[in-house]
């Protein structure tokens, strides 16, 4: 019964509020209830009350309705401060899964100052000390990520509690962009690369066929596909291709590289090395099933990459469920095929 209840609860919020990067907080969406203290206040009201009618006390009458008119002038005030306030979500962050995703967002005030706001998703916090009237406020919303893939927040609380902390005055924004999380970088196991067609052969091409390659003995850790097995056999030294001191030729991250393993943690694997590469400097592509990307550098061709191996499978969320992740379309039926 209860979840029975919980879900049309859930739905009638909906309705009333759907989704939007842009929210504008009115009657009709604006919620208000005695806070904690607001409920014992009202107690002593009608404590008081009592207390005047039975002893015909003209000084409590005064009091009581005295302080009854403090908490209605509190209870107005309070929807005041959200009324007309205009929350609008400026940019949806990227991340790496496990950390907190900020969200950007833009707190716009209407005719009346907003003040002691505090927006929260889930069990992180941000509190708004002051929106002047007509004026914004930017906000730095954090929101906690467990899984790679695209993150949206079911709803973002908005809540206040001024002045006199009796009455709390609350909302949602329920936003439709999505941020997006990286693959938590696993450190990857030394393996060839199994990429073959177009470009991607340049990994695998001697180093003699290109002038500004640099060839240098072999050191602990240098990954196999490097080593120059015809000259080892040959001369029996065991050199390597630098390809990182030669910016003109790619090193390709393949996804069927890592076979046996699990799509996630391949993923992992490939977000790791990705991250080394922007490090390094090195000229490297992707090769995922159903996406390649071109050999490039620097940080936003490290960006393009990770954003690609975060949604690789992934389907964004649809309004008519609340899941904040997408779904992994592979999850029941590509575990056990290959790729």
């Amino acid at each position: 019964m209860s979840r029975l209840i919980r879900s049309r609860f859930e739905g009638w919020i909906n309705r009333r509020i759907p989704r939007s990067d842009v929210q504008v907080f009115t009657q009709r969406n604006l919620f208000i209830l005695p806070a904690p203290a607001g409920v014992m206040f009202g107690l002593l009201l009608l404590i008081m009350l009592l207390t005047g009618i039975n002893y015909q006390n003209s000084l409590i009458y005064l009091i009581t309705f005295l302080l009854g008119a403090v908490f209605v002038g509190a209870m107005h005030q309070t929807h005041r401060n959200l009324s007309g306030l205009e929350l609008t979500l400026v940019q949806a962050g990227e991340g790496v899964a496990g950390d907190d995703i900020v969200f950007r967002l833009r707190a716009a005030a209407g005719e009346d100052d907003a003040i002691a706001l505090t927006l929260s998703v889930d069990n992180l916090s941000v509190p708004v000390a002051h929106v002047p009237a007509g004026q914004s406020v930017d906000i730095a919303l954090p929101v906690s990520s467990a899984f790679r893939g695209y993150l949206r927040p079911d709803r973002i609380r908005v809540e206040t509690c001024f002045p006199f902390g009796l009455l709390k005055a609350w909302s949602w924004m329920r936003p439709a962009e999505a941020a997006v999380v990286f693959p938590r970088p696993i450190v990857a196991p030394d393996v060839p690369s199994a990429a073959e067609d177009g470009d991607k052969t340049a990994s695998f091409r001697s180093p003699e066929g290109n002038d500004h390659a640099d060839l240098r003995p072999w050191r602990e850790g240098d990954m196999s596909q490097r080593i120059m097995l015809k000259r080892f056999a040959r001369s029996g030294q065991m050199v390597v291709a630098d390809w990182e001191a030669d910016k003109g030729n790619p090193h390709w991250l393949d996804f069927n590289a890592f076979s046996g393993v699990d799509y996630e943690l391949r993923l992992g694997y490939l977000s790791w090395l990705v991250f080394e590469r922007e490090k390094s400097g090195a000229r490297f592509g992707l090769n995922l099933p159903g996406q390649v990307i071109e050999p490039g550098s620097g940080a936003a061709h490290a960006t393009r990459c990770l954003r690609a191996l975060a949604v690789w499978g992934e389907e964004k969320p649809r309004d008519a469920f609340a899941v904040p992740h997408g779904t992994r379309w592979y999850s029941q039926t590509k575990k056990t095929e290959g790729v």
